[in-house]
């Protein structure tokens, strides 16, 4: 949220644009969403506005549920590796967060 937030109102409509086309189609083009090579599960969704280009990384929860990471704006050819790092920091957090949960509710059914 704090990526997108400090984006201009133009930027955050195309955000929004992107997001809903996710949402809404069965095969997104990798023009705008794809999977982040040599990564465990990373995928990345792509923002081009005019000649700015951003990115989100997100991940799979379940079957159809993306979570989304961090953002920035790409200013290289190549993908900066410290944010890489921290998606992929977000999502081992997210799913350990996630065990923990699960292990806990089973816990507390198995004291039923």
């Amino acid at each position: 949220m704090d990526f997108y937030e400090a984006q201009t109102d133009e930027v955050q409509r195309k955000i929004e644009w992107t997001l809903n086309l996710l949402k809404t189609i069965d095969r997104v083009p990798k023009k705008y969403f794809d999977h982040m090579t040599g990564t465990d599960g990373l995928f990345e969704v792509r923002v081009e506005l005019g000649s700015n280009i951003y990115r989100i990384f997100a991940f799979f929860d379940k079957v159809n549920l993306v979570v989304l990471g961090n953002g920035f704006q790409k200013k290289t050819q190549k993908t900066p590796k410290t944010e890489i790092e921290k998606a992929l920091k977000i999502k081992a957090e997210y799913e350990n967060e996630l065990r923990s949960n699960h292990e806990y509710k089973n816990k507390n059914k198995k004291r039923k």
